[in-house]
């Protein structure tokens, strides 16, 4: 009973197998675009079998067939696409490259593309130069030999350099580079009026230098978009210096008098301790005087003598230094 409607279901399942992975439709498509041959029946069902899309490689073969790039077949679009390659924008670059006469093979396309450069914008760029600022933001400081701060911002027209593109330094690099030319530039100008009279010569200076080599990009002008001048740099190294050195002379004067602070004290204590022997010397004169006495070298009327002496010369030392004892005290009331 039931027979007839199996044997239907297995037709159509069978059917539906062979028109999964025999893509018929995909397949006239390719005879009507390109002609029988280019894209045959068996490369169609190969791509179902290796899980690659058909409908994205045929239409990249259609498309580049009719760009009139024939040499590329499907076994090229199927080992890129298997390596994890973009294929439409390889196809895209490669139409864009051709009509644009940019020298862009297969092999080197693909090598840009797995090597993840957007080699869709890179073509792009080669047609349609871009404009970088340098710096990205802000502005570049430097000081000329006047002292005088300079900033200045540039603006960078580059277009892809298509060989450079694999290995080649990417944007940052060219920002780095032009940033170091200008600010080498001011840095050997005399003046920083000669930086704004004359904003040109710095795009000359940078453009000589060759920038670009190693890079991915050429450069095709730089231009200064934006220059000002900042502080006086010399003025305030100057007064920093000068302060510096008001600290290097306070500190030595300050060394200095605590050298001679130290020597007087020295010299104070040297004049004590000189004192201190005349009293010692002195203390010895009493045992001198009685040693004579017990000698007999020293008699009375010596020993008075000398004591006459004494008096008289601290009566002396006594008018001469504006003292008064008592007696002329006296005599001056009388």
């Amino acid at each position: 009973m039931f027979g007839p409607f199996i044997l239907l279901g297995v037709i159509l399942f069978a059917l539906l197998i062979i028109f999964y992975f025999v893509p018929l439709g995909l397949w006239i498509q390719a005879i009507v675009s390109v002609g029988l041959g280019t894209i045959t029946i068996v490369d169609l069902i190969r791509m179902r079998l290796r899980k690659i899309p058909p409908r994205l490689v045929v239409d990249s073969i259609i498309n580049l067939n009719k760009a009139g790039l024939e040499s590329i077949s499907t076994g090229m679009m199927e080992t890129h696409y298997l390596a994890g390659g973009n294929v439409p924008n390889v196809t895209i670059s490669l139409i864009a490259a051709d009509k644009a006469r940019i020298p862009l093979d297969f092999t080197t396309c693909t090598a840009i593309d797995l090597a993840g450069r957007d080699v869709k914008g890179a073509v792009e760029t080669s047609v349609y130069p871009k404009v970088i600022d340098a710096p990205v933001d802000g502005t570049l400081a430097a000081v000329a030999k006047d002292g005088i701060e300079v900033k200045a911002r540039a603006r960078v027209t580059v277009r892809t350099n298509i060989p450079g593109l694999v290995g080649g330094a990417t944007d940052e690099t060219i920002i780095a580079r032009v940033g170091e030319g200008i600010v080498s530039a001011i840095g050997s100008s005399e003046s920083y009026k000669t930086v704004l009279e004359n904003p040109d010569s710095i795009s000359k200076f940078v453009l000589e230098k060759g920038l670009d080599a190693g890079t991915a990009f050429e450069i095709l002008s730089i231009d200064i978009a934006d220059v000002d001048v900042g502080k006086n740099v010399g003025a305030h190294l100057q007064a920093d210096q000068a302060e510096a050195d008001l600290r290097v002379a306070q500190a030595r004067a300050e060394t200095r008098r605590a050298m001679a602070v130290a020597e007087e004290q020295e010299m104070t204590a040297r004049v004590a301790e000189m004192r201190a022997k005349v009293v010692e010397a002195e203390a010895e004169v009493p045992k001198a005087m009685a040693q004579a006495f017990r000698e007999g070298n020293l008699g009375i009327m010596d020993y008075y003598s000398m004591k006459n002496i004494q008096a008289d010369t601290g009566m002396r030392e006594s008018i001469s230094g504006g003292k008064k004892g008592p007696e002329s005290g006296t005599s001056e009331d009388n």
